[in-house]
């Protein structure tokens, strides 16, 4: 029998700390939160410069003309002025172009700052409504773990199997946090630093030299599109946007594509039937048992080669995932609890909340099939451009 009692300090551990990771990420929220109101601030402060900027740049431009025109008169009819007024004219405008270019760099400046402010109030409007979705989430998860526990004797080599999954999750979750912060202090977090001195650098060529500004200004912009994407690699790997945005076979063709640079697996996807779209909970479930798939093929597989085949049938979608590797024994793994047994657990408890059918045959050197069937609501439009049999490789 399982100890009831020993399980409940079990949840109220794990509630205690799914409650502390929320208020992080609470804290996160108001940080990002007070960043976006000063950003606002600093943008609307920095529009108002702008515009006063430019009424400078017009009045100036009006008296440059003016002094051009001035000087012309004075280069025409040379007898009718004397020396010093010769000299005044030049001076005056050679003044006025003077301040004229140094205003108008001062605008371009303006602006690009300008530019980045608005970037970075997207990038933190993104960040505090995706807070607030994990906040949410993690309350609903809060209010599973404070139910009663009347039912715990039921099914208990399922609860057991539960048990060691949920460990196992936990585990994935750390191990996912120090991967995303060892990718972010790797990656974005010392080229942001670099950018910090780049532009300073820029500031201080603009007084001394700013004749090799522009090329600083190039490289340091080639720094943050580097940085750009670096930050989007890091956000599809923790949750894809192509899946909310574009649907299941977009975000799955990009993930290919991405897997097959950074493996050298040969991966081919075969869509057959018409696509149509699906509720979010069956494209996310959908798309973590491949990704899951497709992530123990490299693991453990030593395989070269990996077919995904997808079938959409008015009211069901079937996926096959086969590869060409070694193989093992379903038994002998499942037996073991190692992380691949975790994965099948996981990838099963998946497709069973949709109420589908999950399989995998494998056998040792004669790959591994993965194969699952869930049930679907279609909805009235098609994807437009989609549809008939269609078969991508990559």
């Amino acid at each position: 029998m399982v100890n009831i009692t020993r399980l409940e300090k079990v949840i109220e551990k794990t509630r205690k700390t799914v409650e502390s990771s929320r208020e992080e990420l609470y804290q996160l929220g108001e940080t990002a939160r007070r960043d976006y109101e000063r950003t606002k601030r600093e943008l609307a402060l920095t529009r108002t410069d702008i515009g006063e900027i430019i009424k400078e740049v017009d009045a100036l431009e009006i008296e440059y003309n003016k002094s051009r025109i001035y000087l012309m008169e004075v280069s025409r009819n040379f007898d009718k002025y004397n020396e010093e007024q010769i000299k005044n004219a030049y001076d005056q405008a050679h003044q006025k172009q003077l301040d004229l270019l140094s205003k108008r760099e001062k605008e371009k400046m303006l602006r690009l700052h300008r530019d980045y402010l608005e970037r970075s109030l997207k990038t933190l409007e993104i960040t505090i409504r995706r807070s607030e979705e994990l906040i949410s989430n993690i309350g609903m998860a809060l209010k599973i773990l404070c139910n009663d526990l009347q039912n715990a004797s039921i099914q208990i080599g399922e609860m057991q199997q539960m048990q060691a999954l949920g460990l196992s999750v936990i585990m994935a979750q750390e191990e996912e946090r120090k991967r995303v912060a060892r990718e972010i202090h790797d990656g974005p977090a010392q080229s942001l630093a670099n950018i910090v001195m780049r532009a300073e650098f820029c500031l201080k060529l603009m007084e001394m030299n700013p004749s090799l500004l522009e090329d600083e200004l190039y490289g340091l912009m080639d720094l943050v599109r580097t940085s750009l994407q670096d930050v989007r690699k890091i956000i599809f790997d923790l949750r894809p946007m192509s899946l909310d945005d574009l649907g299941l076979v977009p975000a799955l063709k990009r993930y290919i594509e991405q897997y097959t640079k950074d493996y050298g697996i040969f991966v081919e996807i075969t869509i057959m039937g018409q696509e149509y779209e699906l509720a979010s909970s069956l494209v996310i479930a959908i798309f973590r048992v491949i990704q899951e798939s497709m992530t123990n093929v490299r693991k453990y597989a030593n395989a070269t080669e990996i077919v995904i085949k997808i079938e959409y049938l008015p009211k069901k979608i079937n996926v096959v995932v086969r590869d060409n590797g070694c193989g093992f024994d379903m038994v002998k793994v499942m037996a073991e609890k190692n992380g691949v047994a975790f994965g099948i657990v996981g990838m099963r408890e998946r497709i069973q909340l949709l109420k589908g059918k999950f399989e995998i045959k494998s056998a040792l050197g004669r790959g591994t099939e993965v194969i699952l069937s869930v049930p679907t609501t279609k909805i009235d439009h098609i994807w437009p451009g989609v549809g008939g049999n269609k078969i991508v490789g990559y």
